[in-house]
Parts: structure tokens; sequence; C-alpha cells
């Protein structure tokens, strides 16, 4: 550790510790000396000027809380003496002027990838199996054990081979102090077989709760949310079972594909249980039809394709007070690179952006987009207030347990995931990216509903920065795994993917970081690096009710 407090802004009047600070302890920063008066955990953050009782706390630039009672220099700053606080925010502005990094290095670079015929390039080839409605589920559970092994899709889980060492141990008479302290082996997960379309990466089966019994509002979006992944560049054809009485209607689901691609020609299978009859006869049906898609999609072959045909989307989890500071810069970074080379980047969860609405309504590059923007946030906020839960209350206790404990200093820290760019589009959910550049797409905090979200959107890779630790992934792209710190690199290797704990131990800067994450982008795009998520089979999938989720 080069490194002991960090400044993020030259405006703040708070230090972030880079590891545990003592008591009594003096550290240095720019020639100005600072006396610890209480343990400083690492990531917290301590005064370093007196912060009278309602006095404002500055960190990123930007107000991010008010003292509740006054904090010395050297003070930590905690859930007792910290309230959030944010600033007002107003339409009007532009500053749509920034600085482009340098590119020359990807100008002519490639990705192999799914080309499809209406201009799109997916990372990944899949097949889809998709119910209408909950009723479908066990229809959908079926399909899934008749079909992913028997395909070669299956894995051989490590947990499955040492728990059947465990249950041959108790077979043959083992005893307990045995089971639960001998040592056994096993593999990570592997294949099962040869795969019989080696141009498919997989079927995947998208169970939801939804489609009836709420509102026609959850109901229509569910199908937008849907159609969004039929039409997704990764997805090369679906099956989709109805019940036939619900209220997510087949007719529906087909007005929101025609939205998002008015010459949709991929194989699309419609089953309805009630039309058909029989179980049996829907099941065979059902097999015959999407074994028939999969030989279509196997024809499909990766080619390159320029990086302006990526999609990211920016997301983060199980965040932790060096999130602002490493990963999520670097991303950042990472997203200026892309938008430079005429790709496009994806930055959601809305209840994270509370503090810096002025910053990203000052990059929006036109009046409507900015009014756009103001108004989801607003009427968001409004609902979350009217049930009794301000974005205010958004920090976790994990959040706040590792220094966000405002979720103006979580937002502040998570708005860097898209980097300074302008703002080209401003969306509602589930709508399609369409634009290239920054689009903000509004959705909830929570990181599935989010990254579920974010691929229905049109995101053919996620960008994912943890600093607690999370294995969310994704039916359909890759969600690359992103550590904030080294500890946590280490010590959770088998669903991280990148460390960038490098840049607070200052080996590495933000920009550094930020193309070495995009070249690691580029291979996963082109199928050469399979992510952890993917290597686990995390097929994360919960779509949003448009009631309130933080």
């Amino acid at each position: 550790m080069k490194q002991r407090i960090i400044k993020v802004h030259p405006a703040d009047n708070v230090l972030v510790a880079l590891a545990d600070l003592q008591p009594g302890e003096e550290v240095e920063y720019k020639g100005n000396s600072y006396k610890v008066l209480e343990f400083i955990p690492a990531k917290h953050k301590f005064a370093i000027a007196d912060i009278p009782q309602g006095g404002e706390i500055i960190m990123y630039g930007v107000l991010v809380g008010k003292a509740q009672s006054p904090i010395p220099v050297g003070g930590l700053l905690s859930t007792g003496n910290v309230v959030h606080a944010a600033n007002s925010f107003l339409t009007g502005s532009s500053h749509t002027d920034w600085h482009k990094p340098d590119v020359s290095k990807w100008q002519s670079q490639t990705f192999n990838g799914y080309h499809r015929e209406d201009g799109s390039v997916g990372t990944a080839n899949y097949w889809l199996v998709v119910p209408m409605v909950f009723c479908e589920n066990r229809n959908i559970e079926v399909l899934q054990e008749a079909l992913v092994k028997p395909l070669g899709y299956g894995r051989k889980k490590t947990y499955e081979i040492k728990a059947q060492q465990l249950i041959t141990m108790i077979k043959a008479g083992g005893e307990i102090n045995e089971v639960l302290y001998t040592e056994i082996d096993g593999d990570t997960a592997q294949a099962t077989g040869n795969k019989l379309f080696p141009n498919v990466d997989g079927i995947k089966f998208l169970s939801h709760t939804g489609g009836c019994g709420g509102t026609r509002q959850d109901s229509t979006t569910l199908c937008g949310l849907l159609a969004g992944y039929i039409t997704h560049p990764n997805v090369a054809g679906a099956t989709v079972l109805s019940l036939g009485c619900q209220n997510a209607e087949v007719k529906t689901l087909q007005e929101e594909i025609s939205k998002r691609s008015p010459n949709f020609n991929k194989p699309l299978y419609i089953l309805d249980q009630q039309k058909t009859g029989k179980e049996a006869d829907l099941m065979e049906l059902a097999i015959r039809q999407t074994l028939a898609g999969l030989m279509q999609a196997n024809t499909n072959v990766r080619k390159p394709a320029p990086l302006s045909k990526l999609v990211i989307g920016l997301e983060c989890g199980g965040s932790d007070g060096f999130s602002g500071i490493s990963a999520n810069p670097a991303i950042g970074y990472t997203s200026d690179l892309l938008v430079t080379l005429g790709g496009s980047v994806i930055l959601a969860e809305f209840p994270e952006l509370c503090g810096v609405e002025q910053n990203l309504i000052d990059r929006c590059l036109d009046k409507n987009k900015a009014e756009r923007f103001a108004s989801l946030v607003s009427s968001y906020s409004q609902r979350a207030e009217e049930a009794g839960s301000g974005f205010y209350m958004n920090p976790s206790p994990g959040n706040i347990k590792d220094g966000l404990i405002t979720d103006a200093i979580k937002s502040a820290g998570a708005a860097k995931k898209g980097g300074t760019s302008p703002v080209a589009d401003v969306l509602d959910y589930p709508e399609k990216v369409t634009k290239p550049g920054l689009n903000l797409l509004c959705t909830p905090g929570n990181d599935v509903e989010s990254t579920t979200a974010e691929v229905g959107s049109g995101a053919n890779i996620v960008l994912f920065t943890t600093g607690l630790g999370t294995p969310t992934g994704n039916p359909i792209a890759p969600v690359v795994k992103i550590a904030t710190n080294t500890t946590l690199f280490n010590r959770m290797s088998d669903i991280i993917d990148i460390n960038t704990g490098t840049i607070v131990e200052g080996d590495e800067t933000i920009e550094q970081a930020g193309e070495r994450i995009l070249d690691y982008v580029i291979k996963v795009a082109g199928g050469e690096i399979e992510v952890s998520a993917v290597r686990h089979g995390q097929d994360d999938f919960i779509p949003w009710k448009r009631g309130v989720s933080l």
C-alpha cells in the first residue's frame, strides 16, 4: 500500500482512508498534516476542516451530506453525525464540450461477433425459451431438463462432484467428523459433453413471476422487456410459451417486438397451451420447433465487427468506499474510450444518481433530453417518498459499513461509471438504445433488476463493479465483474474477473486501468474469454415492476 489517504476532488473537505488509521496518527496530504482523532477504518472518511452542526460536507466536489453535530478536523464521518443532503437541480444549462481520449490504438481494431440482419452485432449466440406468464414456468423447467444436457450445454458442477464424494463416504460408514473435516477433491464447473450446435452458446430460459395478476402496466412493460431480449443481438431466436388468458398478451409482445425491430425476421415460435390442449402435445411441439430453430441459429458464425457495434451496460453492486475511487472511474474512462470509437454505453440506477443530477443535466445534448431526465428522476423520487422510502434510504447495510453513509456519497461515486462524455439520449424502462454515446436508462438501483434492464435495452456486455463481492450475471450477456480492491479480488477470485485495486495502491492510473478493461472487453466480445458469471451459469433475470424499487 503506497498511499494511506486520498482526496477525490480539490473542493472536498474530507479525505478517504485507504488503510486503517489509528487514533492519534498523523497523516500528510500535499503538504498539509492532519491528526486523526479516532479510529478511521479503511474506505471511511474524516474531516480536514472543522464542520459545524448543519455544515456542508463536500466530496467529489458536490454536496453529499450535512453535519448533524460538529465534526472536528480528524473526526470520523458516520451515520451518527452525518445526514444525507444533495443540491437541487435545474434544466436550461448545457456544457457538452468534453476532452475526447486518444483512441488511435483501437481505431482499426475489431471483435469477432454474430452479425444480425438489422445491422446489430452480438457478442454471443443464444436461443431463448420465454414464458409469457408465471403459469408456464413449470413447462419451461421441463423443456430445460429435456434439452440442456442432451444438447451438450450442461455443466458438471464442482459442488455435485464434492457432494457425491461425501455421500460415498457416508455410505461406506463414515463418521460425522469425517464428513465435516475430510478434504475432498473437486474441479471447477466443466462442460458435460460436446455441443450438438457448436455455433450456439446455449439455450436460456427466462422464468419470471409476472404476466398476470398485477397491473396492466406491469404486463405491458414485461412484454417490452421480453421483446428487448428476443430482438437482442446476442439472441438468434426464441420459443415463447403462452397459457392463453394472461394479461401479458401475445399481441402485445408482437407489438413491442415491432417497435424495436420493424423488419424482425428471426425464428420465433409462439405456442398457446390452451389452444394446443394436452401438455404432452405442447411439449413435443416446443421441442421440435426449438430444435429446428437451433439448426438455423447454428448457421451463424463469428465475423469481424467494428468496436462501434459494442453496447456496454455500466453497473455496480455490493459497492464499498473504494468503488468511486478505483473501479467506477476506471470503467468511466473505458466508457469515454468506447463513445469516442462510436459505441454506446448505458448508465442506469436512477436512485444512485441522487445528488449528481445537475452534472448529468448539464451534459445532455439538448433541452428535451435534460427535461426528460429531470422528469423521470423527480417522478421516481416522488413515488419513493410516497411509499415511505426516499432515495436517501438507498445505501444498504453493507454500503454503510464500508463508508457509503449517505445516498449522495454513494451516488457521486456511482455516477463516475458514466465517464465525462455528453448524454446522447435518455430512456425510460424498458426502451431500446438507438443512439451511439452515453445513454441514461431509468432503472432501480437493485443490481439484478438494473442489469436485466440494461441488457433488455441492448447491452451486449455489462461491466459490473463491486467492492464487497457479488456473483450477479445475466442469461444472454457476459457480465464482467470488476473488483475495487485487491483484497476482494484475491478472496473471491472465482467470481471476479478484473482487479482495479491497483489504482488504490498507486500501481496504476485510472486511465491505464480503463484501457486495460477495454482490451479485456474486446476479447470477451470476440468469444476469446469466458467470464466468471458465464462459467458458473449465473443467469439472473428479474423484471422490474414499476412500483418502488430502490
